[in-house]
């Protein structure tokens, strides 16, 4: 099974872009902080600057290598469940439900280490862009010079290649068994309640930390990304019981419920990124607004703490803000792609391109609600215990208006439109009869 895996992938390259670009921006991210650790752990490296490396790597590397195993997950999630007809083929074939998913779980180790091994360079390069921010703003002495060592190496390959092998695994997994749905819904209650629970006894966590702890923000963000998770794995069933109330008005709202409520379990792995986004950057942002009121508040000029906490925030909203919204990209591209079939068949029973157009709008602009609204409570939820600890005061909400967040949507509702509407578009230049005949 594994040379018929590795000809898969010889055969049809283009379906296993999606995976490949996930795994190496995951694995860059994942390989460009925990290479601090390595630069913290070299020789004549003084306390202060190793301090200030080993916090870098230890928050940013932590969270955002949990955002990196569940946007690979999600993107491979995507990637499977396209499968389904050729899974369906090797079993009528003889193929065993072990075979294929060993066949599968290899396609997705195979393209995932590929991905991982051309992340080293830029990660390397990335290592010493990041060092040289710490040493600019004065965090870090200018005599430390960046290493690229094992701990980087074995973490970004250890975390890509778990990633890509568990959900690989549990997707083609739901794929071939044949157990009752009843069993598949109590595996999926199960882990929302695993991630419920976590990210609220994190989230409790942050009361444990006085208001100049240098690592108060960590246990904030980490509860909301575990909440984010619970969201993303819940909004799949909230969104098909929405569905059922939701008016459809026009031929393009008829289809758009429609096909929305078939598909609902196939949404989350579009609403996984869509949610991990709107989180972060909205916790992130809101988070650093607050420091740096409390700050000023204070009167005191900024300590060398200080500028490194916010550095670091900066930072982590700029890679992992952008690293979610390419995944985010990604993972609508080849959802929305693999539905050519789907809008050939629908031009054929009548609908007119403008009526699928119509379709795709309406449905990214539902799958923009229910990312945005999963995404804003569990960065919520990171925000007031983070604000309750840092003010001192009775306020649970920072000073801020909706500016950042109107920000945010709009950048994650631009992303969503675009994408889906330029891919569809795209889609519908191939001739209907042709699009269904060959995909047939």
């Amino acid at each position: 099974m594994f040379a018929l895996a590795m000809r898969s992938i010889r055969q049809r390259p283009g379906r296993f872009a999606a995976t490949l670009l996930s795994a190496f921006l995951g694995a860059a991210i994942i390989m460009t902080f925990n290479s601090m650790h390595d630069t913290a752990g070299a020789q004549g490296v003084d306390p202060t600057s190793a301090e200030t490396l080993s916090t870098a790597a230890g928050v940013v590397g932590g969270y955002g290598s949990l955002l990196v195993f569940f946007a690979v997950a999600s993107t491979l999630t995507v990637n499977v469940r396209q499968r389904s007809s050729e899974i369906d083929l090797l079993r009528c074939s003889g193929a065993t439900p072990a075979q294929i998913r060993r066949m599968v779980v290899g396609e997705s180790v195979a393209v995932a280490l590929a991905g991982a091994l051309l992340a080293i360079g830029p990660a390397m390069l990335g290592g010493r862009v990041l060092l040289g921010l710490f040493q600019d703003s004065g965090q870090v002495a200018e005599s430390v010079d960046h290493a690229f060592g094992t701990v980087a190496l074995y973490s970004g390959l250890a975390i890509t290649l778990l990633a890509a092998a568990g959900a690989a695994f549990l997707a083609v997994r739901r794929a071939t068994r044949t157990r009752t749905h009843k069993l598949r819904t109590r595996g999926r209650t199960l882990c929302i309640r695993a991630s419920m629970v976590l990210g609220g006894l994190t989230l409790c966590s942050t009361f444990a930390f006085s208001s100049t702890d240098a690592v108060l923000m960590a246990p904030a963000v980490y509860g909301a990304v575990l909440l984010a998770v619970g969201f993303a794995l819940l909004a799949p069933k909230v969104l098909r019981a929405l569905l059922g109330r939701l008016p459809a008005t026009g031929p393009s709202g008829y289809l758009a419920v429609r096909t929305m409520r078939e598909r609902a379990a196939q949404l989350s792995g579009v609403l996984m990124p869509l949610i991990l986004f709107t989180t972060m950057a909205t916790a992130t942002l809101y988070m650093q607004a607050v420091e740096n009121d409390a700050i000023d508040a204070s009167g005191v000029p900024k300590s060398i703490d200080a500028k490194n906490l916010e550095t670091l925030n900066l930072t982590v909203v700029g890679i992992i803000v952008v690293f979610a919204c390419i995944m985010l990209v990604n993972s609508l591209y080849a959802a929305t792609t693999y539905r050519r079939r789907e809008f050939g068949q629908q031009r054929l029973a009548g609908a007119t391109p403008g009526q699928v157009l119509g379709m795709v709008g309406i449905e990214s602009l539902v799958l923009t609600a229910t990312g945005v609204f999963f995404g804003t409570a569990a960065g919520l939820a990171g925000i007031i215990p983070f604000t309750m600890v840092r003010t001192d005061s009775d306020s649970v909400l920072p000073d801020h208006g909706l500016g950042i967040w109107l920000g945010i949507v709009a950048v994650a509702g631009a992303a969503v439109l675009v994408t889906c509407l330029v891919t569809a578009r795209r889609a519908l230049r191939t001739p209907a009869v042709e699009v269904v005949s060959l995909a047939a």
